[in-house]
This record gives C-alpha cells, structure tokens and sequence, in this order.
C-alpha cells in the first residue's frame, strides 16, 4: 500500500483542513499495516488514536507537531491499538484528552482517564474547524467516531474499516447496537470515510449501506444453518457460518457470531439450551 510509511505524516483526503496520518509501528493480523492516527489542522491540532506506546512512535509524533500546539487527543475507544499511548502525549504536550472511559471488561486501555465527561454530539472547537463526538457503540460500548464538520469527513475508528469487517465483541460489544450505529451514521452528509485501520473511503454511503447488507447477509446465513443443524454449539455453528475465512480468523469469526446470536435471542429467533442453539422463528 502506498502512503503507508510507519512514523510519516502524510496527507490524506482532498480537504482545506489538513488532515494526515500517521500510521503506528504495530501491522499485524488484526491492524494491517497498523493504527492509523490523525493530526488534524494547521495551526490548532488534535492527534486522533496514537495507538499503543512505542518509544519511537512517540518521537515520530513530537516531531510531527514541531513548535505547534497540540490541543486535543481525541479517542475513538480504549483498545490497546488505538488509546495507550495517549497518557504520555498528554504529558509532553498539556492536550486535552477527549473520548469515553474504558468499560469495566477486560480487553481495554484503564490508563485512558478523559479530562471531563464526555457525550454524544459534543463539539471540540479548534477556532477555523470544529469536531462533533458522534458515540457509535457496537464494536465496543464507548466507541466514538467524530466528525470534521467543516470537511465532512468522518473518522471511524474501528466501527467502519477498509477491506474488512470490525469484531464486534460481546457482553460489551453488541450487534444491535452496531447497525443501528451505522444507521445514524447514514443520516449524516459525508464526503469522506477516515479508518483506524486502511486507506481513505471516498463513497461513504456506498460503504456504510454495504457494511450494513453484509452484516444482515450474514445472520440470515445463521438462521438459515440453524435450520438446516437442529441445533448446534456454537463451535460447530462458526465453521458453518463463516467458511468463507481463515482458519486463523475463526476465534474472532466466533465472537462475532455470538453477537449475532445475543441479538437474534433478544428478537425471540434463537434460543439457547445447554450450550445448544436453537432456531425458534424464522420469518
């Protein structure tokens, strides 16, 4: 992938309002290339997601601010991808630290300790530009995404990603949730999609519409096992289900699938029976 030099500020998106990544040193299985943080603006600046701490990640970013001010640290939620290195940039630069505190789940990011109590649809004011907290829970309970009002650019964290699907993880994540996250999100005019993880999105409608279609693709394709099996652990469930993935991907496949689960029982589909799932309904 091009323009995907870990430690670079490169410019992303055709806006006024500059807007750079800066990929994170931590490609992996689960990241791809790596996090992606943004320094959004000219002379006021937020540093979106720095990701996990790396000495050198850190150097990268001091020098990508030089002698400018940086305002704010936004988080989109408390993985370890995307907010632990917040605390020591908090430190070296005075930033205010923006985003939801961690779910008391295991999995998250409890350094992360925001300087106030923040909400769905607060605006950071940064003088020529402004961000909207959008609170998009799902993938996890405190995810925001926010929104570069002037540019109409929305950078999504890990609730919209580029070339694949985001876990959504149960009891904190929650499927229902999510698409109707995704739903708000398509009330909104956009022009551009900022992931965590990937490349710019261009058509965000396009994408947010997809998503939401392949999602609901695949719980029918859980309905539809279900009642082809009778009933079915949810081990033997998930190499049903999700026999289009890597077998190094089914632990994950696997905890999304209980989410379509969790939502399909609470919907009155599915019922579950010592460790037995069991289609009840099916319209």
């Amino acid at each position: 992938m091009t323009g995907f030099e870990p430690g670079l500020p490169i410019r992303v998106a055709e806006t006024t309002i500059p807007v750079r990544r800066i990929l994170g040193r931590n490609p992996g299985p689960m990241t791809g290339p790596g996090t992606n943080s943004y320094l959004i603006g000219g002379s006021r600046l937020c540093l979106l997601d720095p990701g996990p701490v790396n000495a050198v990640q850190f150097e990268s970013f001091m020098t990508a601010l030089g002698a400018r001010q940086l305002d704010y640290i936004l988080i989109t939620h408390t993985h370890a991808d995307h907010s632990p290195a917040a605390w020591s940039i908090q430190q070296a630069t005075g930033a205010e630290l923006v985003g939801m505190p961690a779910p008391a789940v295991p999995g998250h990011d409890t350094t992360f300790n925001p300087t106030r109590v923040w909400q769905h649809n607060d605006r950071v004011d940064c003088g020529d530009y402004s961000i909207r907290l959008i609170h998009t829970p799902g993938h996890v309970s405190n995810h925001i995404c926010y929104l570069l009002e002037q540019e109409k650019l929305l950078f999504t964290g890990d609730h919209v990603l580029q070339g694949t699907t985001s876990v959504i993880l149960p009891p904190d994540g929650d499927m229902g949730a999510y698409l109707d996250s995704l739903g708000y999100l398509q009330t909104l005019d956009l022009r551009f999609l900022a992931p965590g993880h990937g490349d710019i999105l261009n058509n965000p409608q396009q994408e947010l519409s997809a998503l939401i279609a392949h999602r609901l693709k695949r719980e029918q394709k859980i309905i539809e096992k279900l009642a082809q099996l009778g009933t079915s652990t949810e081990e033997v469930l998930v190499r049903s289900v999700y026999d289009d993935v890597g077998e190094h991907l089914i632990p994950w496949a696997l905890r999304t699938m209980l989410a379509h689960l969790i939502k399909l029982q609470r919907e009155g589909f599915v019922v579950l029976n010592n460790e037995q799932w069991k289609l009840i309904r099916h319209d």
